[in-house]
């Protein structure tokens, strides 16, 4: 853990963001018994840990996003939690973490396999999910960020954090097993699901590279 954190944190320091998914197991991470952990490498706090979300919607619009949670029919859920390693950076000190150390997730988004991405593979056609999915969904988002603003975005983790509310669809239903959503962070659902302009917006603000309307 160490030493891919502190791989992380070169990468951080040069202005890389790394996304990563929290896990598709709740928050118990997989871990036999009722204790909750956190995924590693997510529980870096070098890192922009993706949660999971369920979402249905019609055409363009979207009628209601909850935690992504369906360990009851036997399938996945957004991992999140509290690190007991790593401690509470300073970018989330106003983010009301449970005690112990870094929270996660940092954000989220579609994860639930029967709402999730349709891809085709060989010839197949599927719908995929997983947290997995969520970590390139932010670091396509991202990438589409550096390009209409003209900077790369760098350790987009601070930046988010001190972003307007309109930035993220907050997230305010549902559950990961140990922690529930509610409003603003929360170990489930992150600061929310990207409002993708407003957080395109916010990364141009934070790099000192906002477009001014004439």
């Amino acid at each position: 853990m160490t030493a891919l954190d502190s791989a992380c944190q070169a990468a951080a320091a040069v202005g890389v963001t790394i996304t990563v998914a929290c896990g598709d197991d709740g928050s118990t991470d997989g871990v036999s018994g009722t204790a909750n952990h956190v995924d590693f490498p997510a529980s870096s706090p070098h890192v922009l840990a993706c949660g999971g979300t369920t979402l249905t919607g019609s055409g363009t619009t979207i009628e209601s996003e909850v935690v992504w949670n369906e360990l009851a029919a036997g399938e996945g859920a957004t991992g999140g939690g509290v690190s007991t390693v790593f401690a509470l950076p300073s970018w989330q000190s106003n983010s009301n973490v449970p005690a112990g150390g870094r929270g996660v997730p940092d954000v989220a988004g579609d994860a639930d396999p029967s709402t999730g991405y349709v891809i085709r593979v060989d010839g197949e056609t599927t719908v995929i999910g997983g947290t997995s999915a969520v970590a390139p969904l932010w670091a396509g988002l991202i990438a589409l960020a550096n390009a209409q603003n003209g900077t790369t975005a760098g350790f987009v983790n601070p930046a988010l954090y001190g972003a307007e509310t309109s930035a993220f669809r907050d997230i305010t239903q549902g559950n990961n097993g140990g922690y529930s959503a509610g409003p603003g962070w929360d170990a489930c659902s992150g600061l929310g699901s990207p409002m993708g302009t407003a957080a395109i917006a916010a990364l141009a603000a934070a790099s000192g590279n906002a477009k001014t309307k004439r």
